[in-house]
């Protein structure tokens, strides 16, 4: 897990972290900061399993915790993570879930406060803050190249695309813990939902967030703990509909706005979640003791348990990849992965079920998606279809998925950049040994590059789209659309010059078989001699 590197992280960049942050006034301490990362992660990791050691890493994050406080400058913020440290040591006496849950909601907050102070001094002072933006971009669990890219908005002053970066990660936090939560008493659903009320609390005061409020997780987990799963049903739903709603309005850019406009919100009164209600304490029932009645449901609730609504987000996605729209994409793959929440017991209880909710999520973050991308996650949903109907899967599709989830991205657009570049190598070497005046090795030439042409096209205009995507540039991205490999239309155009190829190939082969006396009777044209002599020169 992210976690366990945190550790590492935070003790060999406190120093360095603390002297970046000593010259800005109003900044976090983020070498308490760390620290206090640092403990909650490892009491996350120890609850349930050694008690002694949950309760010194507490202890160790509330003394850390002292020097953080007073460099936190939201009081309300300070006072629930405080109350949640305390939450966590006293729930030590009743269950791991507890504690776990109250770990989840003091990290959001911690989150939250860096956040919010981040933005704030960078408006006084851009230079001044890639101390923190480090620290964000590990806790956010942003990639190397988002990372760059929250730096570089930052020095250049747009706090609000700063903003939305960080927004739009945790709204797919948010996202994916809802996803995994299901309607049920237990454990594992009690921690899903409390690390979405967790990032929740990063993302609440974003625009597009809509009627979303953190008390309704709030109101979830309580329904969660008293039992309430036709409520709690209805309560997921409406999460994950708004959450989706939330991705959607958060998939592009925010245009350019007066700076300190982003810190909206950060210090307004509700801007502290209320506290996380008391936790399960009975264990989630076995299938065979909640046994569905005989009764046909409502129209509303067989649309939510239906594939449907997953094939059809999906197919979104792929419509927005024909394109290489990457922002819509992925929007896309939110609607699906909550839509796929929403399915039935059986599809959500079946082994493959983790493993497709993993790779949607994946593929959230993923750059320079693909409509194969796509084609295999639909491939995943349809294994998954039949697994539940009791039929056999396709070997293809699983296949498919597995090649997709280790072969995408930046590792396809760098191997295909580096065959096209070594593409070259032949040709030249071909010019090289043969030279360009005889017609028929020329001939040859023009058909390995026209042979080659698919996969030069793909090496660039990969290359370009993928670079566009990150950079959120659009004509640079919509460079991938002229590749023959994006869609369907580039089958006729591979086709025609795979034909001017052969042909060409044929010819200049021919041309030498017959200059040679292989085929036919040799005609020796007036040039023809010198170029014969020519060849035997250079070889």
């Amino acid at each position: 897990m992210r976690h366990r590197g945190w550790a590492k992280a935070s003790a060999c960049a406190a120093g360095t972290l603390m002297l970046a942050v000593l010259g800005s006034a109003g900044a976090q301490d983020l070498s308490a900061y760390n620290a206090v990362a640092t403990n909650l992660d490892a009491a996350y990791q120890t609850s349930g399993t050694n008690a002694e050691a949950t309760l010194t890493q507490l202890d160790r994050a509330t003394e850390s915790f002292k020097q953080l406080e007073p460099t936190l400058r939201n009081r309300q913020i300070a006072g629930g993570i405080s109350d949640a440290l305390a939450g966590a040591r006293a729930a030590l006496a009743r269950t791991p879930a507890e504690v776990q849950a109250q770990v989840l909601l003091a990290r959001g907050l911690m989150r939250r406060a860096l956040q919010d102070q981040t933005l704030t001094l960078l408006a006084g002072a851009p230079a001044n803050g890639d101390a923190q933006l480090r620290v964000l971009a590990r806790e956010f669990g942003l990639s190397t190249a988002a990372a760059q890219a929250l730096s570089t908005d930052a020095r250049a002053g747009r706090l609000e695309r700063v903003a939305w970066r960080l927004q739009r990660s945790a709204a797919l936090q948010v996202s994916a813990a809802l996803a995994s939560a299901r309607p049920v008493r237990s454990g594992a659903a009690y921690l899903n939902l409390a690390r979405a009320t967790g990032w929740f609390t990063v993302v609440q005061n974003a625009q597009g967030v809509g009627t979303l409020k953190v008390e309704q997780f709030t109101g979830a987990l309580q329904q969660l703990s008293a039992g309430e799963t036709a409520a709690l049903t209805q309560s997921l739903t409406a999460l994950r509909t708004g959450t989706a709603a939330l991705n959607r309005a958060l998939a592009n850019p925010p245009k350019a706005v007066a700076t300190g406009s982003t810190g909206e919100g950060s210090n307004t009164p509700d801007s502290t979640p209320a506290p996380i209600p008391p936790p399960i304490t009975t264990p989630e029932p076995t299938p065979d003791t909640t046994p569905t009645p005989p009764t046909t449901p409502a129209p509303a609730t067989t649309g939510a348990r239906s594939m449907d609504g997953v094939y059809g987000a999906l197919g979104r996605a792929l419509n927005a990849a024909s394109y290489a729209d990457g922002p819509a994409v992925r929007a896309a793959l939110v609607s699906a992965t909550t839509a796929l929440a929403t399915t039935s017991e059986a599809v959500r209880s079946d082994s493959s079920y983790p493993d497709l909710v993993q790779d949607l999520t994946a593929a959230q973050g993923r750059q320079a998606l693909r409509p194969s991308d796509i084609q295999a996650l639909i491939g995943e949903v349809g294994n998954l279809e039949r697994r539940v109907a009791g039929e056999p899967v396709s070997l293809l599709n699983a296949v498919s998925a597995g090649v997709s989830r280790s072969f995408g991205g930046w590792l396809r657009v760098v191997m295909f950049a580096l065959l096209a570049l070594l593409a070259f190598v032949p040709l030249y070497l071909l010019n090289l040994a043969f030279g360009g005046r005889n017609t028929y090795w020329r001939a040859i030439s023009g058909g390995l590059i026209l042979l080659l042409l698919p996969l030069l096209l793909e090496g660039l205009l990969g290359l370009l789209g993928a670079v566009g995507d990150a950079a959120g540039v659009g004509f640079l991205r919509s460079a991938t659309n002229f590749s023959l490999w994006q869609g369907a239309y580039g089958l006729p155009l591979w086709a025609l010059t795979s034909a001017l190829a052969i042909g060409l190939t044929a010819f200049g082969f021919r041309g030498l078989c017959e200059q040679f006396g292989l085929l036919g009777k040799p005609s020796m044209p007036q040039n023809a001699t010198q170029q014969s002599l020519d060849w035997d020169e250079e070889v």
